[in-house]
This record gives C-alpha cells, structure tokens and sequence, in this order.
C-alpha cells in the first residue's frame, strides 16, 4: 500500500454555481471510470449542512497514476472550467495506510 497516493480535495463554491459545478463533475467521472485503471477510487460528496462545499477523495494505485489522471482530456479541461464555480480549493494528500475493500496490494 505504500506506493499508493490519496488525496483529499475540499471545493467552496461561489453561491448560485453548485449545480453547474456538479454537472461539470457528471461529465468529468464517466470518463476516468472509463480511461484510468490507475484511479482505484474517485468519490464526489456533497457535505450536509454546507450546500456551498463538495469533497473530494481519491486514491491512486501509485504517483504515475496520478500523473496520468491529471493528463487526461477529461481532467484537463475539468480543472480550467472549475476556476469559474469555486472560490477555494483545499488539498491534502494522503499516504495510504491501510485500508478496507481496497486491494492489499493497490491492483
């Protein structure tokens, strides 16, 4: 698990631009789901309680995963479009420790 790369990504909107956000989102998954094995998980979550806020987590099976993530089409063009919907970004990234319900050895 040790080569794996996570990170944790906390998006503030600006007001009005949720649903367009989250739309940009719809269009953006079902292209890694389809193009990046090296992405083991990629969850969107709205946050109760703060409509403004969505959390991202994701989990690659190593750093050329992620490097490989952030050249796609898909990805590419969902970061220059997000500028217009958030105020602020926060990422932490994560070095994998253990884990349920993801393979022990990050295939």
């Amino acid at each position: 698990m040790q080569d794996t790369l996570g990170l944790v990504v906390r998006f503030t909107l600006k007001p009005g631009h949720e649903h367009a956000f989250d739309q940009l989102v719809a269009e953006t998954v079902p292209s890694i789901r389809a193009a990046e094995p090296g992405t083991l998980v990629y969850a969107c979550h709205g946050v109760r309680d703060a409509p403004e806020q969505r959390m991202f987590y994701e989990l690659y099976r190593n750093v050329d995963a992620f490097q490989a993530h952030e050249e796609q089409p898909h990805v590419v063009r969902f970061l220059a479009e997000r500028t217009q919907h958030v105020d602020r970004v926060d990422v932490d990234f994560l070095a994998l420790d253990d884990a349920v319900g993801i393979p022990q050895d990050g295939a």
